[in-house]
Parts: C-alpha cells; structure tokens; sequence
C-alpha cells in the first residue's frame, strides 16, 4: 500500500519539482502551494493504513520516484520526504499511533507550513519583495500544507471507504 501510494504521490512531486522553477521564477509568494503538495504521501499513507511509520516510508519512496522524474532536486526530495516524514510521524507518535482524528493531521500540516514558510524566506530571498508579496508568502506558505493536507484526507478517506486497505489497518 505504502509503495502504490508512494508512487502515485511521487509523480505528482516530481511535476511539482519542475513546477517549482517557474513559480520561483515568476511567482514566489505562490511557493508554498507548490511546496506543501509534498505533504500527501504521508497524509494518504497514515489516513488509509495507520500504522508506525507509514508515513516515512511513504514519502521516501515518493522521493525516489520524484528523483526519477526530476533528479536535479534528488537531494531535496529526500530531505523534504525526512523532514515531512518524520514531523507527520513525530504527531502521531505523540499520540501513540492511537488518535487519527482529523485535527491531528492538520497539527502537522502547520507545523510543517510554518517550518517551510521561515526555511524558503531565507533560501529564496523572499524578504526582498514587496510588502504585499511578503505578507501573501507568509499566508500561502503556512496554508499550503494545510490544503495540501485536506486533499490527502480526502484522498485517503475514499481509499479507506473503497476498503483498498482492509485488514492493514488499526480502526
């Protein structure tokens, strides 16, 4: 379940790694969405099968066919899959791997947001925009995820209620 999931989200990464030159190039403030589709392998994993660890090795796997598919951004691929990764574990490790509510996957989601949002402020030189661009940055780097975050409950739900992972899964 892990790999199809990793798969499919890993093609959407690697559109999202060519994607990424043209908004940087044209639109930074817009990153953040961009960016924050990097949250759905562990999203979708942890909604269908909720189990320890599904998560990272969801977004691992979806960085290794992202890489496939963009390898100038191997490298951030993998990071992003780590650090996304773990931070979506870390929040349900606090819980034990007991709580699924859906709040628990937004926890991440901003934490995650707000982690990028302050990350690419520096790397893309954002405070040198506009006030109105910095400001719109901000909003859209900390909400991307959010969205992003949405999306893969939805996705994940219907997985769930399509029974794509009975027997995987813990309630």
């Amino acid at each position: 379940m892990c790999a199809a999931i990793g798969v499919g989200t890993g093609i959407l990464g690697g559109a999202a790694g060519w994607l990424t030159l043209v908004v940087l190039a044209t639109a930074p403030w817009a990153y953040g969405l961009v960016l924050g589709s990097h949250v759905l392998p562990g999203i979708i994993a942890q909604q269908v099968v909720r189990r320890p660890w599904v998560a990272l090795l969801t977004h691992v796997l979806a960085a290794l066919v992202a890489s496939a598919m963009a390898p100038q951004w191997t490298f951030r691929f993998l990071g992003t899959a780590i650090l996304f990764g773990g931070i979506q574990e870390g929040v349900a490790a606090l819980t034990r791997y007991r709580v699924w509510a859906t709040a628990r996957f937004f926890v991440s989601a901003v934490i995650i947001g707000l982690i990028v949002a302050v990350a690419v402020w520096f790397a893309a030189d954002i405070g040198a925009l506009a006030p109105w661009a910095r400001i719109t940055y901000l909003i859209v780097g900390v909400l991307g995820p959010v969205v992003w975050t949405a999306v893969g409950l939805v996705i994940g739900s219907g997985l769930r209620g399509a029974g794509v992972a009975r027997g995987l899964s813990r309630r």
